[in-house]
Order: structure tokens, then C-alpha cells, then sequence
């Protein structure tokens, strides 16, 4: 069962990731607008406020971190607490704001934008690689979720999360994409897919917004392993500790009613479980 370990009643958890050089994990709450880092080695809990919603937080080659702010591409200098503009995007769709984002073996950002409110299908997944930016053809999205990466660079994984599904796209080595596929879809009676991650196996966990629960999908897309929790919106998990088996996940109490949130009193807190199959440690963001 997992195990509540930082009760902070995120509005809109989301986005965890473990940082090596810190051994801590770091994660964001988008509509409170705050970066978070919690040590689980002396139970240590920070936190920074954003100038706008912050979807993802990746660290970054030249020390600090890469966020994902709604107008953009930012960089987080965690000691002064600065955010500096890196690259605008969807200027045209002030609407639009990032949601999540990963970073591939390579050290490209890979990450998606979306309507604000939910309905618009104005997202699109972006690279961002040596400088550029770059929007690919996936897009026609009101909900982007991921993007993630398979173990060796070559597969990703982009979810579509009111249409229900998640579809692989093959990666050539210059960053290129080949044809969507579909790799798993997930009735709306089940939940929602959000974030998803990958472990050393190349299985894909899915959490499952409105769905009680986080998946693990083979690389062929069988459903292999679930993990229930002990409230409904699951966001995104991420491996971390010594041997990168302790898995974290973020969760988001958003539009819920009092009522609702009573019955689940520890919505929008920082989970944590044991996983068998150990994840990947996170790539240095190129910046």
C-alpha cells in the first residue's frame, strides 16, 4: 500500500522527478504555482513560488533546473530562487499553458502544451534540443500528458489523456519522430491516463487520473501490475532513493467538492511505494 509522506494538499500535484545530485525529489503543484523538494533521507520538505503555473521542473546540465511555466521554457536557479527566460511558446495561444515534460538519454526536453481550461484541442508535444525549439506533428490535443521515454532513447510514449489514449513514436537519432502507434487505451469508466513513467524493464506506468490507481504496462502494452491508492487522482510517479525502487507519486484535489475531499482526506498529498523492477535516473537537461 503506499504510504503518505508529505501531507500538503497539492491543488494540482504533479510532475515528480528525482534529482541524483541532490538525492531528493523534486515536484510542482501547477495551480498554486510552487516548486517543491522533499529528502526523504532527513525528511527535509522546501518550497518556491513560480511567477505563473509551473507544470514540470528537469534538471539541468548547467546546474539548477528547466522549468516549464505556462508563457515557457524557464531557468530555476534554486539558490536565488530566479526564474530566466529560456524560449517562449505558443505565443499565438495565450490561452495555452505547458503541462509535462521529460528528458531523453540525449539530454532533449520533451514536453507538451495545452488549453488552460481543459477543452480546446490547442496542445502539442515540443522538443527543445541544442538551443532550438522544435514542435513536432503530434498535436490536436486538448490534454497532453508525458511525454517518456524508453530506457535505451529510441521510443516515445505520448498520452492523449481525454481521448484515453497513450501511442509510441519511434525517436531517430537526430531527434526525428516516425509514425504514432497506438500502444495502450484506457476506458473513461477506468480513469484517466496522466503522466507516465518508465522503468529499467522499458514498462510503462501510467497513473490514473479519477482511476484510484497507477498502472505498469508491458512493452508490448499488456497491462502486467497495478497499485491502488487510497484516493483517486493519481498524477505521476517517479523512482527514486539508493537503488531507485522507491516510488513516488503526486496527486491533485482540483474541482473537488468538500464533500468529495472528505471522503478522501489525504488528496493532494506526496505518496510513496516499493516497486520490484527499479526505474531510470533522469538525464541531465542539455541547458
Amino acid at each position: 500500500m503506499p504510504r503518505n509522506v508529505w501531507p500538503l494538499a497539492a491543488e494540482l500535484g504533479e510532475g515528480p522527478v528525482w534529482v541524483e545530485r541532490d538525492r531528493a525529489l523534486w515536484f510542482v503543484d501547477i495551480k498554486k504555482q510552487q516548486i517543491h523538494r522533499y529528502d526523504p533521507a532527513s525528511g527535509a520538505r522546501r518550497s518556491w513560488d513560480a511567477p505563473e503555473q509551473v507544470g514540470f521542473i528537469l534538471p539541468a546540465e548547467r546546474g539548477g533546473f528547466v522549468a516549464g511555466l505556462q508563457s515557457g521554457l524557464y531557468h530555476f536557479d534554486d539558490n536565488s530562487g530566479a526564474f530566466d527566460l529560456i524560449v517562449k511558446v505558443d505565443e499565438d495561444l495565450p490561452a495555452n499553458r505547458l503541462n509535462d515534460g521529460t528528458v531523453d538519454p540525449k539530454g532533449r526536453i520533451w514536453f507538451g502544451t495545452m488549453d488552460n481550461q481543459e477543452r480546446d484541442r490547442s496542445g502539442a508535444f515540443y522538443c527543445f534540443a541544442n538551443g532550438k525549439l522544435t514542435r513536432t506533428a503530434i498535436g490536436n490535443i486538448a490534454i497532453t500528458n508525458g511525454p517518456a521515454v524508453s530506457p535505451d532513447g529510441r521510443i516515445l510514449y505520448v498520452v492523449d489523456t481525454l481521448r484515453g489514449t497513450i501511442d509510441a513514436v519511434d525517436i531517430d537519432d537526430d531527434g526525428t519522430l516516425g509514425e504514432r502507434r497506438s500502444y495502450v487505451r484506457i476506458d473513461p469508466s477506468e480513469g484517466h491516463p496522466d503522466g507516465p513513467t518508465i522503468d529499467a524493464e522499458g514498462c510503462v506506468w501510467i497513473s490514473l487520473y479519477a482511476g484510484w490507481e497507477a498502472r505498469r504496462y508491458s512493452p508490448t502494452g499488456e497491462l502486467i501490475e497495478r497499485v491502488r491508492f487510497p484516493v483517486a487522482n493519481i498524477t505521476k510517479i517517479a523512482f527514486g532513493g539508493d537503488d531507485l525502487r522507491t516510488v513516488y507519486a503526486t496527486t491533485a484535489r482540483q474541482l473537488l467538492s468538500r464533500e468529495n475531499i472528505a471522503k478522501q482526506p489525504e488528496i493532494g498529498d506526496l505518496f510513496e511505494f516499493t516497486a520490484d523492477v527499479p526505474g531510470v535516473p533522469c538525464p541531465l537537461a542539455c541547458y
